[in-house]
């Protein structure tokens, strides 16, 4: 059963901006898409590059107008009421916006001002993000001197300064160390737990499985599929996947003996199967010879390529 009154609504949402193409028309980043985010979610956008995410984005932070559609966030118009809208989101961008001169503490301190947060409230909330962060010991250090991970801890503490009731994050890991992005993804774990609603764009399948209760996949301005990452694994791919190498050239030869089921890539095979060694030991009665044989659980990823396709996209 659909839940009732969303945090988020978006109906035939989209995003044309004035930028000619070859053909010399207006360029629609999104292009009439529709869904919902509910209290207390995780909601993931994925998609590659042009996609549409970043528009989709920047139209719920309320700092691009919808060309057409209808977009309702808290019950409110963001374009008519924006700034109401923004004192209830938070906003973590894909580069951070530090202040590298100025300390931990005092970048969370001059942010709250931003609000209109009195001194009082301001210094008591930098001190529980500060926790939060696990950011205590640097309070009085320069963000200069911070390491990457800490500079995206800090940046999503300074978003939510004003307690916001929605938190959006453009790629909240890109670029950080495995350790790094374990870190954040507990802080964001804690508060989803707490109540906030998450909404994320990321390029890393295994982040959107981690941290997404729902998302969908962009791709040309419109949504490809919506739904849980377990839904979507669970209607594009089989439950696992034989990864088979061979020597350079040999991939098309040897997909044609093994039938339509196996799809090519540059550097290896895919044979998607319920059974994967059962599937090697066919290929290998088939008179199949792989440099190396893997068998792994289908992932998101399986599913991104497989509705966006493997081209690259700039």
């Amino acid at each position: 059963m659909a839940r009732l009154n969303p945090l988020i609504e978006a109906v035939g949402l989209e995003k044309t901006y004035p930028a000619r193409d070859r053909k010399g028309m207006p360029f629609r980043a999104v292009a009439g898409v529709n869904f919902q985010v509910h209290r207390g979610e995780a909601f993931g956008f994925l998609g590659p590059n042009g996609a549409g995410k970043s528009s989709t984005m920047r139209m719920l932070g309320g700092v691009s107008a919808p060309t057409a559609g209808s977009l309702r966030i808290l019950g409110l118009d963001p374009v008519a009421d924006g700034r109401r809208v923004r004192a209830r989101l938070g906003v973590v961008p894909q580069d951070d916006s530090l202040d590298t001169q100025l300390t931990v503490e005092e970048n969370l301190v001059v942010y709250g001002l931003y609000f209109g947060l009195s001194r009082r409230a301001v210094k008591a909330r930098t001190g529980e993000l500060l926790e939060f962060a696990r950011l205590e010991d640097k309070a009085g250090e320069r963000v200069e001197h911070l390491s990457g991970g800490m500079r995206r801890r800090l940046t999503i503490a300074r978003a939510l300064i004003n307690e916001p009731e929605i938190l959006l994050l453009d790629e909240p890991t890109t670029g950080l160390d495995p350790q790094a992005r374990h870190v954040l993804w507990d802080r964001l774990f804690r508060l989803k737990q707490d109540g906030v609603t998450l909404i994320l764009t990321t390029h890393y399948m295994d982040e959107a499985e981690q941290l997404c209760d729902r998302l969908v996949v962009m791709d040309k301005g419109l949504i490809a599929d919506e739904g849980s990452p377990r839904e979507l694994i669970e209607r594009h791919v089989t439950r696992e996947v034989l990864e088979l190498r061979f020597p350079p050239g040999e991939n098309e030869e040897v997909a044609r003996k093994l039938g339509d089921h196996v799809e090519v890539l540059p550097d290896r095979l895919l044979w998607y199967a319920d059974d994967g060694e059962q599937a090697l030991t066919q290929a290998t009665e088939a008179g199949v010879r792989p440099l190396t044989a893997l068998v792994r659980r289908a992932s998101l990823e399986d599913v991104f390529l497989r509705l966006t396709g493997r081209s690259l996209t700039d």
